[in-house]
């Protein structure tokens, strides 16, 4: 078995330690090198290397698959150490893309950068990919297979985002097409926008873009329904973007002049957003929480017809405090103040935090018990993260 799997292993050291990360550091830490931690570390091995020489070259494809298996969304994602085993080769393979795609070195990934591409990426990309089976198995031999729709549900910051883009990345390099989309992507135009804060005076909820009440529920499902039906070859249509730095980062829709165009057929829409799957909930809840909050899930009411029943497959990123919110989007605004950007104070950073919390404080609970409305448990999964942004072991 671990043989074949050779052609195109290029290495997988254990080196360094789990640190507590915070932002996108799990990219760029390789900076710790400990043998003591799984055994004696891998050699570093020639790329154009076909079969093994050495015993201790062979046991690193054996320490990758004990590696994956120790995965803690192994049961939860229905994957098994067999399955594992068979399909190492693609597990390989498809490590080795994601580490080009982030620019990491191959022969020398950290801890952080193991856990994050083998026990979170990975797993939930296999889980697309049966998802993606199933829909499929649905139609008949010459029907025309409209894309399956994930939909990524997870709070602004956890890196939704990335996971989003390293999914769609392993899609293209392997022969499959797809395309993304985002909630803000809806986000009403600014004149649009000024309209709503007009007609809610006083409710800073509605004052700038983001909750229920924020998006063109026309233009959404005019999009989705666009994007289900492009499953024939030389279909095309592009994609709606959202320009976040327009009026001074109140944001506007952008030019479609620059909105990217995607071709059927399509083989999956991987769809994203903060409050995807958020619900209303009694209104004696959400007045506990913020009375203002009372207009919004109102709004709600609609959102199910707009988005959520275009939705097929679900991928709830859970978190335990709402509050990393604020933590992670200081981090992500003071690297930007580094680097010589334009970036929020920290007194914005929370008063723009300040206008989502009351949301995630009213809707998390439900969303994280009860799964969205109208959602199949065989076709949604739960990914917790810590304040790292990682997955949370204990497999």
């Amino acid at each position: 078995m671990w043989t074949d799997s050779w052609m195109i292993l290029t290495s997988f050291c254990f080196s360094g330690t789990l640190a507590a990360g915070s932002g996108y550091s799990w990219i760029q830490d390789n900076s710790m090198h400990h043998n003591d931690v799984y055994g004696s570390e891998c050699g570093e091995v020639p790329l154009h290397s076909v079969f093994p020489t050495k015993a201790a070259e062979v046991s690193s494809v054996e320490d990758l698959y004990e590696f994956i298996s120790s995965g803690p969304f192994m049961n939860s994602l229905g994957l098994t150490p067999e399955g594992v085993a068979e399909s190492i080769d693609k597990w390989l393979a498809y490590g080795l893309h994601l580490c080009r795609l982030f620019q990491l070195n191959e022969l020398d990934l950290s801890f952080p950068q193991k856990v994050r591409l083998y026990h979170y990426y990975l797993p939930v990309f296999f889980w697309c990919e049966d998802q993606i089976s199933q829909h499929r198995s649905q139609y008949k031999d010459g029907e025309d297979i409209p894309p399956l729709v994930i939909g990524f549900s997870a709070p602004q910051g956890c890196g939704k985002t990335t996971l989003v883009f390293a999914l769609d990345y392993i899609f293209k390099v392997t022969g499959r097409k797809s395309a993304t989309i985002s909630i803000d992507d809806f986000c009403l135009t600014a004149e649009n926008q000024a309209k709503l804060r007009e007609a809610h005076p006083g409710n800073a909820l509605l004052e700038l873009r983001g909750n229920a009440g924020s998006h063109d529920l026309p233009f959404s499902v005019e999009t989705l329904t666009a994007l289900s039906n492009l499953s024939k070859e030389g279909m095309k249509m592009k994609l709606p973007r959202y320009d976040k730095s327009a009026y001074n980062g109140k944001g506007d829709r952008a030019d479609p002049s620059t909105w990217p165009e995607v071709e059927g057929p399509l083989t999956v829409v991987l769809f994203e957003g903060w409050m995807l799957g958020f619900k209303p909930v009694p209104v004696e809840v959400v007045k506990a929480v913020d009375p203002q909050l009372e207009t919004v899930n109102r709004n709600l009411e609609a959102y199910y017809d707009a988005w959520d029943k275009f939705i097929k497959a679900w991928i709830i990123i859970k978190i335990k405090d709402p509050s990393c919110v604020y933590q992670w989007r200081l981090q992500a605004e003071i690297a930007m103040r580094e680097a010589g950007n334009p970036g929020m104070s920290d007194d914005e950073v929370k008063d723009f935090v300040s206008r989502y919390l009351p949301a995630y404080n009213a809707y998390l609970p439900t969303l994280y018990s009860e799964g969205p409305r109208g959602s199949d448990p065989k076709h949604l999964i739960v990914v917790e993260i810590d304040e790292g942004r990682n997955p949370i072991l204990g497999n």
